[in-house]
């Protein structure tokens, strides 16, 4: 039973960060709207001002992502599918649940599917990954100012 109460804090909670994202999600688009409206300033403000739009669109698209994933979430609590690993049907631990609430894989399925080639995520071995060709060397602050 512990289980099932633990599942019905996840929901409340769930719907609580749901809400909270689509009213952040609502007024970062007003404002961005808002803004764009507006011109004056000299270069420097033009600048400014596309970092700051760019800055705000990055942060709303991750915020549209967590908020796409707590609907999904939802959804397989109300179908009463939360809990359950999407690959091998097994229950996802409440502490993976509680750190990472919109899980859908345990932990040994989504550490597979990151660590296969045909995962949603870059597998392999980041070890071998060099920039351009350079060997990796430890440098130190004073290897930098002296050179």
């Amino acid at each position: 039973m512990a289980r099932k109460d633990s599942i019905l804090k996840m929901r409340d909670l769930l719907m609580k960060r749901r809400d909270a994202l689509r009213r952040v999600l609502a007024g970062e688009v007003s404002s961005l709207k808002s803004l764009r409206g507006q011109k004056g300033g000299d270069l420097v403000d033009a600048a400014l001002d596309a970092v700051q739009d760019e800055i705000s669109s990055k942060l709303a698209e991750a915020e549209s992502r967590e908020l796409a994933n707590i609907e999904v979430a939802l959804e397989r609590i109300r179908t009463g599918s939360y809990g359950l690993c999407e690959v091998c049907g097994g229950k996802i631990p409440l502490a993976r649940l509680n750190a990472l609430p919109y899980a859908t894989n345990c932990i040994d399925c989504q550490r597979a599917n990151e660590n296969s080639s045909g995962g949603h995520f870059l597998g392999g071995d980041w070890s071998r990954v060099l920039d351009g060709g350079v060997l990796d060397v430890d440098v130190s602050f004073t290897d930098i100012e002296t050179s």
